[in-house]
């Protein structure tokens, strides 16, 4: 009889203890005093269940990872006080101060989702705002204000937005955006459910239709181009909540998946001639292993094992556990979670945000996850689960096994977690989380602990590529082995994480060589760089700054 394989996430390495690290949600003492506002007036409205995203940036160009919190606002006829996004400056000294007004960002609108990028290439980043029925450019001006240049741009999405990302599709050195775009709702049409057949409760997205993701090309003179139809991209039955740019055959051209609410997931191969084809049934990321399509929420990719390929995770309703669709490199993904600790906890979580990161440092990238219940009634239904829940963090042993550490490592308040991101704010070489929940506060959570690894954080300045190098693949080789991620914004749920990207060295002294791959097709090797510091790396292959970490 043949051996029985252990299950994925059954056994613990013994060679890994757990690190010395903890999270500490500190917003209220780094002076973060934001409260998203859904609207809710009783009503129970389906955009009142989606809560908004959040964002790290540095507007400022101060080397200081900043944060943008994205709120919603009441509805026409219930206004009963004015909310607005919140830009917070990062003081450099564990604290961050209120600047929206100053920035000209202090605009009522019913938020969701965010993307940051360097959208004309003048060295500032800018702001994508996607809203209910609107959404709003904001150009960064370079005096710490922004203008709104949404008209003018044409970029505009009347739809139900909610993630988006920018990226280079066509790879001619000038970023593109691609839209998500949730049900069509309004106010009018809003439809009437029950979940015990007596009191309104908020529908599902299968009570209403869906609506097509949009793709604006950037036609480099402050305008773009609506290229949803030609591009191969239009689709009127999605329900579409979140977007990862993935280049998920390295051929070196992004490629777009897509999270869909009880839709099924999409997967557009980008063509190299401004097409795409959606092969996501194909592929093995459209439905789970039943053939059921998915409540959907937020989603990323990256080579979390190490072969090569990036691969995807995705949140799901309560009851679906999480997807994690290992590429198998031949254009084809498994869902490995049911057989892992990554499923098993998380089968009773409803998952917004979620990200893969490497908090300890040790060179293997872990995933975190923000969750929260749609319902506040919920356990009335079923009492096994929860409207606020915990987040979740499992730690990447290796080999496809993962370990449940939230608890451990301080995650232990329920949540209704919707949007999440994570940087460095403060300049340790330690990731820390910023999580966004539903008609509730913004939570701050930094990575403390002795400082027990080494790190080295590479941020890229294109000049044929675009600005922000995005779309770069950078790699690096120290002793504790060879990682690799991708320079992208969007992933997780209507959020973006910061653009500079950190590699774990574990205790490794150095990066023994890193190598940059530009979207431009320019390679780039440098040789020796010292562990625990940022290098802003220019493409040619300058290192115009190299700051060291602030460690004690």
């Amino acid at each position: 009889m043949a051996a029985v394989a252990p299950a994925l996430g059954s056994e613990r390495l013994l060679a890994a203890p757990l690190p010395p690290r903890r999270y500490v949600n500190v917003a209220p003492r780094a002076g973060i005093h934001f409260i998203h506002n859904n609207g809710a007036f009783g009503a129970m409205y389906l955009p009142e269940t989606m809560g908004s995203g959040c964002a790290f940036l540095d507007y400022d160009n101060d080397g200081r990872p900043d944060i943008l919190l994205i709120n919603s606002t009441d509805f026409p006829g219930h206004v009963r006080r004015q909310t607005t996004m919140k830009l917070y400056h990062n003081n450099g000294n564990g604290t961050f101060t209120d600047v929206t007004a100053r920035a000209r960002l202090n605009v009522p609108m019913y938020g969701m989702g965010v993307t940051v990028g360097d959208y004309d290439n003048d060295g500032w980043d800018d702001i994508y705002v996607t809203a209910l029925h609107e959404a709003h450019l904001y150009h960064n001006e370079h005096n710490g204000t922004f203008r709104d240049v949404t008209q003018e741009a044409g970029v505009n999405n009347t739809g139900f937005g909610t993630s988006a990302a920018w990226f280079d599709y066509d790879r001619d050195g000038k970023l593109d955006l691609f839209v998500c775009n949730y049900v069509q709702w309004t106010e009018k049409t809003d439809i009437y459910c029950s979940l015990d057949g007596i009191h309104k409760s908020y529908c599902t997205p299968q009570d209403y239709k869906g609506e097509s993701n949009r793709l604006f090309h950037n036609l480099g003179n402050g305008r773009f181009q609506d290229v949803t139809k030609q591009a191969g991209i239009y689709d009127a039955n999605g329900k579409n909540l979140g977007v990862a740019i993935i280049d998920y055959n390295m051929d070196g051209w992004p490629d777009i998946a897509v999270s869909d609410d009880t839709e099924p997931n999409k997967l557009y191969r980008n063509n190299h001639n401004g097409t795409f084809t959606q092969i996501s049934v194909q592929a093995g990321i459209a439905y789970d292993e039943n053939g059921v399509a998915r409540g959907a929420m937020g989603i990323d990719a990256a080579d979390f094992d190490g072969e090569g390929y990036p691969s995807l995770a995705i949140g799901n309703f309560s009851n679906e556990m999480l997807g994690l669709y290992q590429n198998q490199k031949h254009g084809f993904f498994i869902d490995i979670a049911p057989e892992s600790a990554i499923g098993q906890d998380s089968r009773l979580a409803l998952t917004f945000g979620l990200f893969f990161f490497d908090y300890d440092l040790d060179g293997l990238l872990d995933l975190f996850a923000a969750n929260g219940h749609i319902e506040p009634d919920i356990s009335r239904i079923q009492p096994q689960v929860t409207y606020a829940e915990l987040p979740l963090l499992f730690r990447n042993l290796g080999q496809n096994r993962f370990q449940p550490v939230g608890r451990a490592v301080g995650f232990t308040q329920p949540l209704v977690g919707r949007g999440a991101a994570y940087a460095d704010f403060n300049n340790d070489g330690y990731l820390d989380v910023l999580v966004t929940t539903n008609n509730g506060p913004a939570y701050l959570y930094q990575n403390m602990g002795p400082n027990v690894a080494n790190a080295i954080r590479i941020h890229t300045v294109g000049t044929q590529s675009n600005r922000d190098g995005i779309g770069a693949v950078v790699r690096v080789r120290a002793s504790n082995g060879e990682h690799w991620q991708t320079v992208h914004s969007g992933s997780s749920y209507c959020s973006q994480s910061e653009l500079t990207l950190t590699f774990g060295l574990a205790q490794a002294p150095q990066a023994d060589q890193v190598d940059i791959e530009w979207p431009s097709g320019h390679h780039d090797t440098l040789h020796s760089l010292k562990a625990n510091a940022t290098y802003t790396i220019q493409e040619g292959g300058k290192i115009l700054q190299a700051v060291p970490f602030r460690r004690a």
